[in-house]
């Protein structure tokens, strides 16, 4: 167990990254967070899908067996996409010189933008494979994302990793490896605004205004939010020390890669008109996709 590390006023309660030790194998917390806000999204999707008050006309285009099945999906595309995404977009150079370390996930390196990419890729597959529509799947998912990115920045703040600027705020903390000024601990503001408020707007839209009757708004709200929100926290959220600022000493990755974000929710909100599905003639067939 890491010292506690006294703040301004708050203090840093610092928790070992790791749970349990079984054997050789170390349970972490990172891990865990992981594993929950699959597990989550997973219960979360299935009671959307099952609620039949949500859907045009009382009818789900997606069973919840989909969802099921889905699930493999997408823990693949959150790795695989979270991995890559983190070396090519924040420390490339580094794999370049030892392409063995890609494979050292317990050291950490996981990319929300990356895992984006590679979620939605599974999802076009999936769709593709089990003719399910598109955009209502793409709403169910973001629906439930939210679970996995508060779990994830808690995660975060565990390890005492991706803390923010130093500050003489109230709440600020000083963390083990960021030195002796008490700083913004950013991972509780995403976590507060990524997963908590970002998963009660996207809850009024689906059960007060049922906007799954309209295809690829509440995914489009969702990816602009999200990009707000990143965008918003990287003001004072210290960058990757491999990368630093960009273009002027303010930008960082996190902004660049989040500012398209944006133009896409405008398009999805813009454009999403109401659906209706008809429901499948026998069990297990497939739904009507527009």
């Amino acid at each position: 167990m890491l010292p506690i590390a006294t703040l301004g006023i708050l203090t840093y309660p610092s928790i070992d990254p790791v749970l349990i030790h079984l054997g050789p194998i170390a349970v972490r917390w990172y891990g865990l967070a992981y594993v929950a806000g699959i597990l989550c999204g997973w219960l979360y999707g299935r009671a959307l899908v099952g609620n039949p008050r949500l859907w045009p006309g009382g009818v789900s285009p997606i069973k919840e067996t989909d969802i099921d099945d889905f699930i493999l999906w997408i823990t693949g595309g959150i790795i695989l996409g979270g991995r890559l995404g983190s070396i090519l977009f924040y420390d490339f150079p580094r794999y370049v010189d030892d392409p063995w370390a890609a494979l050292r996930v317990w050291e950490g390196g996981m990319s929300f933008h990356g895992g984006l990419v590679g979620v939605v890729i599974a999802i076009i597959i999936f769709c593709a494979q089990y003719r399910v529509p598109l955009f209502s799947l793409i709403d169910v998912v973001a629906a439930s994302v939210p679970f996995g990115l508060f779990f994830g920045r808690i995660a975060n703040f565990i390890n005492g990793e991706l803390w923010g600027a130093p500050s003489d705020v109230p709440w600020a903390m000083v963390f083990p490896t960021g030195g002796p000024e008490p700083r913004h601990p950013s991972q509780l503001y995403e976590a507060l605004m990524e997963g908590v408020i970002l998963w009660l707007v996207l809850r009024i839209l689906t059960h007060h205004f049922k906007m799954l009757r309209k295809p690829r708004f509440v995914g489009a709200v969702f990816i602009g939010g999200y990009g707000i929100a990143r965008i918003l926290v990287e003001f004072v959220r210290i960058p990757d020390v491999q990368l630093g600022y960009l273009y002027g000493g303010w930008l960082t990755m996190g902004m660049v890669l989040s500012m398209p974000m944006l133009l896409v929710a405008a398009w999805g909100i813009i454009t999403a008109k109401p659906r209706s599905y008809a429901a499948p003639a026998t069990p297990g067939a497939a739904p009507t996709a527009p």
